[in-house]
């Protein structure tokens, strides 16, 4: 049986622009707080790496050449990680807080599970973006497997809202 993807674009409400706003705030503090860390590994590895190298006894160990080498090669590396992670993550949420949009998609229940670990309730979907949600009580006992659900996530970066 093959089942029909179907979904829409909404405008998003000001409770989840001003969530994705705050998490903008937090991924960009730890993004920057990264490449600080970095930015001082970039000086102090090759800092540490001339000392071996004069410990080895290696005739001018101290090389201007060598240490700003070893520093460009180490920034370009972690200019070129800090990048793909902006990519993948912070510019998906920015796109998001731009465009104000989330996505609704249709889709139906695959299977319910009760977890008596934690008391919770979660429903299995045939979502290609969202496996598994955790919904209430009254929702679990009320709804069975086939029927359908509708679920709203961030149209970009994919952050699950609700479902109803």
């Amino acid at each position: 049986m093959q089942v029909q993807l179907f979904r829409y674009n909404e405008q998003l409400d000001s409770e989840e622009l001003a969530f994705l706003v705050k998490k903008e705030a937090k991924d960009k503090a730890m993004m920057y707080k990264l490449v600080r860390v970095l930015m001082i590994f970039c000086f102090i590895i090759p800092f540490i790496a001339t000392w071996f190298r004069a410990t080895d006894g290696v005739p001018d160990p101290f090389s201007y050449t060598y240490y700003f080498s070893g520093v460009l090669f180490l920034a370009c590396f972690s200019g070129f990680a800090v990048f793909v992670s902006y990519r993948r993550t912070l510019f998906k949420i920015e796109q998001d807080i731009r465009h104000r949009t989330k996505t609704v998609e249709r889709t139906h229940i695959t299977r319910k599970q009760f977890m008596p670990q934690n008391n919770t309730y979660y429903f299995y979907l045939n979502s290609p973006n969202k496996l598994s949600i955790e919904v209430k009580q009254e929702d679990f006992h009320a709804m069975q497997n086939g029927d359908e659900l509708n679920i709203e996530y961030t149209t970009y970066s994919k952050f699950y809202l609700g479902y109803f």
